[in-house]
Parts: C-alpha cells; structure tokens; sequence
C-alpha cells in the first residue's frame, strides 16, 4: 500500500517512475501512421490565452526536430545515429509528422531500453498529424528529463509551452473545454508546478459544468442526494466488514444530508474505515483523501474512494446488496471520469462495450476516451444534417460576419444548416438553408452552444453569402427602432455608438477597480456559464460601500459594441455577463468607470 498523498486529485506516475515493457514495432507502425496521416491544414499556434485547439504549426515541429537531434547528439554523440534514423527536417512533407515520432522511439530505446517506456509515455496514438506531433513533444520532455537526469535543459534547447508536457488524458481535456465549450484555462505558463495548477483548474471547470448545468428539463443534478447514497453505501460495506450497526470507536455516522457537517463526518468516518483496512496512513494507489469546499468535487472525491476501498475489502467488483452507486465510470479518477463523461455527451457515443467488472475497467476507458479525443469518429451525412441542423428564433440575418449587410429577420422555425462559427467569444455563425446562405447571431437560434463550439472556424475560409428567401429585404442597415421593450434594446446593440476612450474618460470620471463594483444577481443561466446581474460603481470597495451609482452603460471592447440591457430590477439596468474574470469591458456611470469585473458562479458565491 502506499501513503496516501494530500491532493484533490488522483497522482498518476510520471517520468522517472516505473517502467513498462511494450513490443518493438516501429517499422510496422510507422508505415501504418505515414498512410493514415489526416491531409488536415495545420494552423499556427495562437497564444495560449487564446488558443482553442492544441495544434501546431511547421515552425513548431521544426522546434521539435532541433531539440530531438539536441538530445541525441547526447544520447548517441554529435556525429552518430541509429540505423534508419529519419533526420527530417522539411517540415513541408507529408511524412514530416511520422519521422519525428519514428526517430523519437528510436531514442527512447536508447534511453529507456529497446522496447521499455515510462509511465505516461504518450507514443503513436492519433492518425492527426498535429496530435502526433504534440505527443512527440511530450514523450521528448520525458526522455531529456530521463537523459539529463534534471528538468533543466541547455541552452540550446528550444522547448514549448509547458501544456505540452502534461499528461494525455489533462491535454484532451483541455481541448474538449476549448473546443465544445468555449473554456480557456488562465493558469499563467510560468507556474512553479504548472501541470498541477492547470489539473486544478480544468478540475474546477468541469465540476461547474457537470453539476452547474441543467439536464434536458432544466434540472440541476441534487449533489446532496448522491453524497446522501454515498453515505448508504459506505455504511453497508462496514455493515458487511464489520458486523450489522458495529462501528469503531469515533465513528460519527451522520446519515442527515442536510446537516452542515455531513460531508466532513462522512470524510472522517471514511478515514476511520480505512485505518482499519490498510493501516494507519496508509492507501491503495489512487486514493484521492481530501474534500474541499466545492460539493460537487467533494462528491466525485468521496465516491471514488467509497468504490475503492470496497473492491479492496470486499474483493474487486464485489458489492453489498442494495448499493446504489451505479456508474462504474465514479469507480474512475476524477479526470478520466470527467474526459469520458463529455467524449459521450459531445461524440454522442457510449462505453457500454467495455466491461465494468474488469480489473482494468477504468484503464481502458482512459485509453478509450482519449483515443476518441484524438481521433474523433467521422459522422455521415445523415449524422450531420442531424446535428447541425437548427432553426431559427427571428434571428437578424447578414451577408457579412460583422454584421453590416443586413438582410432581414429570419422567421421563427426557418430550418437552416450550421455550417462555420466565426473566431474567439464571437457568436456569429455562417448558415445555409433551402434558398440562403447567411450569417446569424447563435443565440437567436435552437442551435445548442456546444455543436457550435464544434463547427469549423471560417479561418482561411469567405464562404458566398446570398438571400433568395421571400423575408429577406436587403441588404441594407440594421433597422432603427420606433417603439420598446427588449427588443428596441437589442436594436439599439446594433446601432453605431460612439466607442468609450479610457483616456478620455479619466478627464472627467473617476477610474475603480473589480472590487469596487457592485454586483448583484438576479438569475444564473448556468448552460451559457453567466449570470443576470445588475451593477453599480462606488467610490469604495463595494462590500463596504454605502453610496454607489447605478451603471448607465457596459461596452464590450471585443465586440466593439454597448450590450444592451435586457430589463431593469429594483430601478437598476440588468446585464447578462459571463462567469470569472472579464476585461474586455468599459463599465460607467455618471462619476465613475471601470475596465473590469468580477462575476462569481453560483458554486463560490
């Protein structure tokens, strides 16, 4: 057994930990990749503040090559290589990818021994060529840190950003939040441990989104009824251990859900129960131990635990009767339980062929999952119109992205085909239909956040736009309003205003900062991760201010336009903003104004 380790998270073993022995088989599985290698475009690599996809560009598999030959100019000398050594250094050609990937195993025999690979050691997993290229970065990382005996690397070491030296299953992830929903993770690059921070981040992301999202009838899952059931079970496996209603001395056993001690008690009474199995201290690898602030963290920790020290005193797979915990996937660490929750809710796809009663059950759904990630299934035309067909909501229509061609209002249930989704936080989505080809705003539609999150992006693409359609009347500007209500405020959104300079701004206002903007709630809208809130500027840190002005206008500096406010509570103007951190704002009022803000989720509140 191994102590346990106090993280929220599962510790996986990294490079310089056990080795595993795996069969020979570069020449054969290179030739394989060199015939299945995707002709996809490679896009440059974007910063990572902004970046969507883990892609790469031909500079960075040029990086990639030089740091290779760097390392085996120490593995085999200056002048020497292996037979059959790639030495690639085109980056233009088709088998660019492969080479690098072939020549980095080729090192690692040498390194680790023929045929032996570190823990987490990522190989020829993906038929995308920037995938392949991304793992070659990784598995470099961990044989310079083999070679060099040292994380640090001379100076002639190009390297990459740190992302690329986390693990397969925490990358994929980040890719899924990026691509699906939009979710750039904010850790900073120069981290101490970055891998850890971005696993704690990503961590914090998901449970927002697994437990702050409401199903297909709007209802949020009752995470104080799973920890309830996971009171249950763990009572019936000490029922099963120790005797029907004995338990040792210091056990709690606060059945009471709603009390505010129970998920403490029930960490401590867990702790009690696994003293006693595997003795003081001391865990089966992969116990998680820790519960923090956040109930739905503290569930999927529990749970995890509860299923793994029944399969270590009870016998693995062995269940007392009446158990409730149902989804094999919880008997899984958190971040492979997480990855497999979302491949199945945005591929559409199940696990069910998988046996759950497999000692290595959750071993090959990590594998399972990842490679599905990495090598997303291709839908056919029938799946396709199935998932990128939508309808419209009176949508305003243009002829261009930005909105200036505008050619008349969609009627509500026009069927349309989503076919690209413009850059960044845009909204704005290129659709065709029977008699149209037109740009729309996505959220004047019935097209689902995450399919479009999913869409190609128009870079490098100016599809033809045109309207033959019997509604459509322009093109020409968006209409001024006459009357008012909602819908003159989203006319006026798209009216020109003049845009707010801050340095003009600070002749005649006073600049605040976050903390001194008041936010009050009215209504979290937890599928597009925001909240409905009014503001107020004070002239003090808001929690202690007394006298605060109402906010008259917010300008979002991205989309160079005033949002516009979709109601009024107690007097104030109500906005829709987005969770976290913004900076892309110009927030007034009469005396004041501020270029940030603060918008908590319901979890931290």
């Amino acid at each position: 057994m191994a102590a346990a380790h106090g993280t929220g998270l599962a510790r996986r073993r990294m490079a310089g930990g056990s080795l595993m022995r795996r069969p020979h088989l570069l020449r054969a599985c290179v030739l394989l990749i060199a015939a299945l290698v995707l002709v996809i475009p490679v896009l440059a690599q974007q910063n990572q503040a902004t970046q969507l996809d883990l892609i790469v560009d031909q500079d960075f598999m040029f990086d990639v090559r030089s740091d290779l030959e760097t390392l085996a100019g120490t593995a085999f000398g200056v002048e020497t290589r292996p037979d059959g050594w790639r030495a690639n250094f085109d980056m233009t050609t088709a088998n660019a990818a492969p080479d690098l990937w072939y020549d980095t195993e080729l090192l690692a025999d040498a390194i680790f021994g023929p045929g032996v690979r570190p823990d987490g050691w990522m190989g020829a997993t993906t038929v995308s060529q920037a995938a392949l290229v991304r793992n070659v970065r990784h598995d470099l990382e961990m044989a310079a840190t083999q070679a060099f005996a040292t994380t640090a690397r001379p100076d002639t070491w190009r390297g990459s950003a740190p992302i690329f030296t986390c693990d397969r299953t925490l990358q994929n992830l980040v890719f899924v939040l990026g691509n699906f929903y939009r979710i750039v993770p904010q850790t900073a690059e120069s981290a101490l441990n970055y891998c850890d921070s971005l696993r704690a981040e990503v961590e914090d992301e998901l449970i927002n989104l697994l437990f702050g999202t409401p199903d297909a009838d709007g209802v949020l899952v009752n995470v104080n009824e799973l920890l309830g059931l996971t009171r249950g079970d763990l009572e019936r496996v000490a029922d099963e251990q120790l005797g029907l209603n004995t338990r040792p001395a210091g056990y709690v056993g606060n059945r009471d859900e709603t009390s505010p001690g129970f998920v403490g008690d029930l960490f401590l009474d867990l702790t009690t129960l696994a003293d006693l199995e595997f003795g003081q201290g001391e865990r089966p690898d992969g116990w998680i131990g820790t519960i923090s602030t956040t109930p739905g963290a503290n569930y999927l920790a529990l749970r995890h635990d509860v299923e793994l020290f029944t399969d270590a005193a009870l016998g693995f797979g062995v269940r007392p009767t009446g158990w409730q915990g149902t989804n094999p996937l919880e008997r899984c660490e958190p971040a492979v339980n997480q990855l497999a929750t979302l491949v199945q809710q945005n591929f559409e796809l199940t696990f069910s062929d998988l046996d759950p009663a497999a000692p290595d059950y959750c071993a090959q759904i990590e594998a399972a999952a990842n490679a599905v990630v990495e090598n997303p299934p291709v839908m056919d035309e029938v799946e396709a119109e199935i998932r990128f067909n939508a309808t419209s909501n009176y949508a305003f229509s243009y002829l261009d992205v930005a909105a200036l061609d505008y050619m008349g209002i969609m009627p509500g249930g026009t069927p349309f085909r989503a076919v690209y989704r413009n850059f960044g936080d845009s909204n704005m989505m290129f659709v065709a239909g029977e008699d149209f080809a037109l740009y729309l705003d996505r959220r004047f539609t019935t097209l689902p956040e995450t399919i479009f999150n999913s869409l190609p992006t128009l870079e490098g693409i100016d599809p033809i736009a045109f309207c033959d359609a019997r509604w459509c009347n322009g093109p020409g500007p968006t209409p001024t309003p006459t009357g008012s209500g909602p819908l003159e405020n989203l006319l006026f959104s798209s009216t020109p205003h003049p845009t707010p300079n801050p340095g003009q701004l600070q002749e005649t206002k006073q600049l605040v900062s976050w903390n001194y903007v008041r936010v009050t709630y009215v209504q979290d809208n937890p599928v597009t991760r925001s909240a409905q809130v009014t503001l107020e500027l004070c002239q003090q840190p808001a929690q202690n201010a007394v006298a605060c002005e109402p906010v008259l206008t917010v300008f979002n500096t991205q989309t160079a336009a005033f949002l516009p406010p979709i109601g009024q509570f107690n007097g104030l103007n109500v906005y829709e903003l987005p969770y976290g951190y913004s900076t892309n704002v110009v927030i007034e009022s009469q005396n004041f104004f501020a270029n940030d803000v603060w918008i908590s989720d319901p979890t931290i509140r």
